[in-house]
């Protein structure tokens, strides 16, 4: 016997909810509510696919239903890189999770041992790994800054330990720790001189 699916009816229909259409989850971005003078309640929907990132409007009449998505999200700590592919393991339940290099894109810019990020898993595989919003990370390489140059908003590349390149204002030199913001790439500020 089938395991029972979980279904939202259309008064459920919330922004943030996870939903599956077509054997894909979605994560409803938007909801709005329409009555029209006649007829039936409209619920207008802006759905974001969970694995590829693209975004669907859909309309759905009262009392229509979608299947809930099989979706979690867990704390999982970085361990190390195997070839192409990351390797997490769940604090909790000392799970380990091979996130291919497709799925988890740019985040190796931020990872050293130990990190912790946030995992979506959708029916057991991970879909989406997030980094912590601020990470730490030491300055390996990067040249000295302009002698006399005083300005406030010079920057220079600098390489960090997890071996990305970051602009950073021109007082940073090799050995400082960095704070980075991971939603926009971008340096926050000086740790340590």
């Amino acid at each position: 016997m089938e395991p029972t699916v979980a279904t939202y009816n259309t008064s459920d229909f919330r922004k943030g909810l996870k939903v599956q259409i077509d054997g894909e989850p979605y994560l409803i971005t938007e909801m709005n509510f329409v009555k029209p003078g006649k007829g039936n309640a409209m619920y207008k929907c802006k759905m974001k696919n969970l694995i590829r990132g693209t975004t669907l409007d859909r309309t759905y009449k009262g009392g229509d239903s979608l299947e809930a998505a099989d979706v979690e999200t867990t704390t999982v700590q970085f361990l190390y890189r195997q070839g192409q592919d990351y390797v997490f393991m769940d604090g909790t339940t000392f799970e380990q999770y091979e996130v291919p290099n497709e799925v988890a894109g740019d985040i190796w810019k931020y990872l050293k041992d130990g990190t912790e990020c946030s995992m979506t898993l959708y029916n057991g595989a991970a879909i989406i790994v997030e980094p912590p919003q601020h990470v730490q990370l030491e300055v390996t390489e990067c040249g000295p800054g302009t002698k006399g140059d005083t300005a406030t908003n010079v920057t220079k590349p600098a390489m960090v330990e997890t071996g990305a390149e970051f602009n950073v204002p021109g007082f940073i030199k090799e050995g400082n720790i960095i704070k980075i913001n991971t939603l926009n790439n971008e340096y926050v500020e000086r740790v340590n001189n």
